[in-house]
């Protein structure tokens, strides 16, 4: 005889034989449409792993009758960028930065090639939006240690400040004047006073007075005679409120004692002619230049 199906009462379906403390399972099969898709799709996946790289070998993998390679797609992809920026890259080359300013359309492919390479090598020191960070300058203000015009930022770019490298690197060493002996404690916190009064900032009015002719004997041949900076020789200005390491009397205090000074790399070995014009004109273009 027949085996008697098994019919659940509830349902009025036919189980799958299967019991569980009780719980049966229904004999619900899927539709015909989704098992002959699922044929399709595993059809179609043993297809795809025979005409394009799929299967791991030993050193390499199947290359796939179609012979694609991810790696060439890009390559000619690159190729095919490179071919049709060529004639602005030879433009940037052969132009001096002020002449690539004054160009609209070879201004604005500089802008975008600089603001791509900046996001690879400044951001790291000058963050994402180039506004700095304590001991790393805002390049979006006024307020430039050896000059903001775009001539002047192509240089520092390509040779860097205080940068072994480079022989030609922007350089200028603060004396360390507490460390070396060259003032003593009260001269360094009058000095300090003094530059927080020419700064517009709040000053024992009595030491900045002190401070004054020390300044002018010890500083202003590099920061000035009003602290409005001295370009030439990288001394910056202390005349407003952008401080590098800091403004108020303690940081001014550790600065003259014994200060800080940073580095920049020189990018023109690193990145080539092209790629630090496009970085000048893009430094330029983010309103704090000159």
């Amino acid at each position: 005889m027949a085996e008697k199906k098994d019919i659940d009462e509830f349902t009025g379906i036919e189980t799958t034989g299967h019991d569980w403390d009780g719980i049966k399972e229904l004999n619900n099969p899927l539709p015909r449409w989704w098992i002959w898709t699922f044929y399709v799709t595993v059809a179609w996946g043993l297809a795809y792993t025979v005409v394009y790289p799929a299967w791991p070998l030993l050193s390499s993998s199947t290359q796939g009758i179609f012979g694609w390679s991810s790696r060439a797609s890009l390559a000619e992809s690159v190729s095919a960028a490179d071919a049709a920026r060529a004639d602005l890259v030879s433009a940037v080359a052969e132009k001096d930065v002020a002449a690539i300013v004054a160009d609209d359309n070879l201004r604005q492919f500089a802008i975008n090639g600089g603001k791509a390479a900046y996001k690879v090598n400044c951001v790291q020191c000058h963050g994402s939006g180039a506004t700095g960070s304590p001991g790393y300058p805002n390049l979006n203000d006024d307020d430039w240690i050896w000059g903001g015009t775009i001539e002047e930022i192509h240089t520092t770019l390509m040779h860097g400040v205080r940068s072994e490298a480079d022989d030609d690197t922007r350089l200028s060493d603060m004396p360390a004047f507490g460390a070396d002996d060259l003032l003593d404690d009260d001269q360094i916190s009058d000095v300090a006073w003094y530059v927080r009064k020419i700064s517009g900032q709040e000053a024992d009015e009595a030491a900045a007075g002190r401070g004054a002719s020390v300044y002018a004997d010890e500083c202003a041949s590099c920061h000035g005679d009003n602290g409005e900076g001295v370009r030439d020789v990288g001394g910056p200005r202390l005349s407003d409120a952008i401080w590098l390491y800091g403004g108020s009397h303690d940081e001014i205090v550790v600065q003259i004692a014994k200060p800080r000074q940073g580095v920049m790399p020189g990018w023109q070995a690193r990145l080539g002619d092209v790629t630090v014009k496009q970085m000048a004109v893009y430094v330029h273009s983010l309103g704090g230049g000159e």
